[in-house]
This record gives structure tokens, sequence and C-alpha cells, in this order.
């Protein structure tokens, strides 16, 4: 059961990161090389951020 519900959160993660360089891919290609300039620690803020809330979002849905 668990193994079955980290593939399908891969599969949901792989969708919807997909879905901005599909609809965009200009602004895509622009973002990301915003952020090949960003210093470590801001990329690193940006991850722990990202990291958290998935895990608020992921308690308030379960």
């Amino acid at each position: 059961m668990l193994l079955h519900s980290l593939w399908v959160a891969t599969a949901l993660m792989l969708v919807i990161e997909g879905i901005m360089p599909f609809l965009n891919p200009t602004v895509f290609r622009r973002a990301l090389l915003q952020m090949a300039g960003m210093k470590d620690q801001q990329l690193r803020m940006i991850g722990l951020f990202s990291m958290v809330f998935g895990l608020v979002l992921l308690y308030w849905v379960n």
C-alpha cells in the first residue's frame, strides 16, 4: 500500500511539474534562467519553503 501511494504521488508530481513547460515554455525557460543565477542560500530557502508548504498541505488534506 505504501509503495503504491509513493508511485501515485510521484506520478502526480510529474504531471503537475509538466504543466508549466507545456503551457508556456518561454516563461518556464525564463524562470529556470533566473533560478540558475540565484545564490545557493536562496535556492535552499525556496526548497525549504516548498517542503514545509507541502507537509502542511499534506497534513491538511489528510
